[in-house]
């Protein structure tokens, strides 16, 4: 979930603060006093596009960022990345003034598609286009799979299909033409014989190549490893001379005493480095030929890499490679014999399997777009029809998400065909449409955030008092945030922010205001309506917010 959302000079506002709590938090205010401020801020946060004019004027960047909970999903898409770290999960944007634009996840620099598709995995906008996940057809049909309970199905149908897909790629590619194969088999034959001739053993370059990084300083190492030793003798004879001195008996007292222990130990060290020295000297050997021969067979290995577009370490593995391919094609008729076999029984299990999906999914289409048409009814959107629709797909290859495709269309009026939700549904229609499908689904897989914004647009009365029961019934499992102009919907919340734009006549700011009980209190019975507030208006939104207490 979003648990922080900070926002630093961007169009009026120099710096704010969110911070945000599980369940329906919701976000109120004068009109135009910049709520939509927020909702652009973190979408930005999300990969939308920069525009270098909503930077706050005399400021030369803008920095927003938003801090998450995330779920398994966005952890998955984190670890695939290498990206995770631990419990949040933090989204950064920066504009600038010049036009450049910088995203950042956990604090890597990432490109605004990554933004987006993390994005899509920690939360929802409804009511914005742009964001609005349930236009996907993808996401369609993964709400009703989960409705359905059909997940594990179709994950077994995704792993069927993926099977035989693995398995037609191979049989293509053995049932080439005689020509090509035996052209392929040629070559395969020739650049394993070629391979086998060097003989070439795991490790075998790093020993060759440190073999001659040794013998072409042979000449080098000797006369340095001599100079080392002759050192070495002549200040373990200097430490010798040394012992012998602070050993005379007149010398006495615990001070002396410890400078012979370290005299004594440095000349046994010197003597021991001298003896080192002197095996590395005897091991140290000038051999042009042997050098002569390790470069060649360096350089030939060198070429045969460039050949093969891998480095020479790597030679071993690539000759193992061109091996299995060359028995698979000398397996020949055997082999795409058992890859026919393979795929006609992957192709049975995939008819097996996609066929009780189709009819889970039938079955549940009608189920859901009942429970949507009643949540619609509630929502004083009655004229609408909803309808899910299960296009068959036109070939038989096996798809990994099923038979058929999904979509959820509507009619916005009676006589009017149904169609898809994007084309047809207007933002606010399509905010309360997507409200309905979310708590008619009530799936344990939605996204864990989602934003409502103005929901409420263009319904009052009962209808919104139904909305905002609705959005609190959402919150049990999901956060979320809800920008509304309705008291209805605002005494629902379990937390209040109110959103206060001031202006000292050169320059607009905005505020974030956590509003205690009674400032609650007051807000509700603001939005309730008149010139001023008064005693039955406050004890109007004390009651609407105790009723919501008492039903819950």
């Amino acid at each position: 979930m979003l648990t922080h959302l900070s926002i630093h000079d961007y169009t009026i506002v120099e710096h704010l603060e969110m911070e945000l709590q599980a369940g329906m938090t919701v976000i109120t205010g004068e009109t135009g006093a910049g709520k939509s401020i927020m909702l652009g801020a973190l979408g930005l946060c999300l990969g939308d596009r920069a525009d270098p004019d909503s930077i706050r004027a005399g400021a030369e960047r803008s920095e927003i960022s938003a801090t998450f909970h995330p779920g398994e999903a966005a952890r998955l898409w984190l670890r695939e990345r290498d990206m995770d770290a631990g419990e949040e999960c933090i989204l950064r944007r920066s504009l600038h003034r010049e036009g450049r634009s910088r995203a950042f996840i956990n604090g890597r620099a990432c490109t605004l598609q990554d933004c987006a598709q993390l994005g899509e995995l920690l939360i929802d906008i409804h009511g914005q286009h742009a964001h609005h996940s349930l236009l996907r057809r993808e996401v369609q049909r993964h709400q009703l799979d989960e409705f359905a309970g059909q997940s594990a199905a179709v994950s077994q149908l995704q792993q069927i299909a993926a099977d035989w897909s693995n398995s037609h790629r191979k049989l293509e590619e053995l049932s080439g033409s005689g020509s090509e194969r035996n052209a392929r088999a040629q070559l395969l034959a020739y650049q394993v014989e070629e391979l086998d001739s060097l003989d070439l053993q795991p490790g075998q370059v790093e020993a060759l190549e440190a073999e001659q990084k040794q013998l072409a300083n042979a000449e080098r190492i000797l006369l340095t490893v001599q100079q080392a030793l002759a050192l070495s003798e002549q200040h373990e004879s200097g430490a010798r001379q040394l012992l012998r001195l602070v050993q005379e008996d007149f010398l006495q007292g615990e001070a002396i005493n410890s400078i012979r222990e370290l005299v004594d130990s440095a000349a046994i060290q010197l003597g021991e480095s001298g003896l080192e020295l002197q095996h590395l000297l005897d091991r140290v050997e000038v051999n042009p030929e042997q050098l002569r021969n390790v470069e060649g067979r360096l350089e030939t290995l060198y070429t045969l890499a460039r050949k093969h577009r891998v480095r020479a370490e790597l030679l071993p593995e690539t000759r193992q490679q061109l091996k299995r391919e060359l028995d698979d094609l000398r397996a020949g008729d055997a082999r795409i014999e058992a890859l026919q076999g393979q795929l006609g029984e992957l192709s049975a299990n995939y008819r097996s399997a996609a066929g009780m999906l189709s009819e889970a999914r039938a079955s549940a289409a009608q189920k859901l777009t009942r429970e949507v048409m009643k949540q619609l009814a509630a929502l004083a959107m009655q004229q609408c029809r909803f309808e899910i629709v299960l296009s068959p797909r036109g070939h038989q290859q096996p798809n990994p998400q099923g038979l058929e495709d999904v979509e959820f269309r509507i009619a916005a009026n009676p006589g009017q065909t149904p169609g898809p939700l994007g084309k047809i549904a207007s933002g606010g229609e399509l905010s309360r449409i997507s409200l309905a499908i979310q708590v008619a689904a009530a799936t344990a897989g939605a996204v864990p955030s989602m934003v409502f914004d103005e929901v409420d647009l263009g319904i009052g009365g009962a209808v919104a008092e139904v909305v905002g029961r609705l959005l609190l019934t959402l919150s049990a499992r999901a956060q979320v945030l809800c920008v509304t102009h309705l008291p209805q919907v605002a005494s629902q919340g379990h937390q209040h922010l109110r959103v206060v734009k001031t202006s000292d006549h050169k320059r607009a700011s905005v505020d974030l205001q956590h509003l205690s009980e009674d400032e609650r209190v007051n807000e509700i019975a603001r939005m309730l309506g008149g010139i001023e507030i008064t005693r039955q208006t406050l004890a109007h939104a004390r009651e609407m917010i105790r009723e919501v207490s008492r039903r819950n």
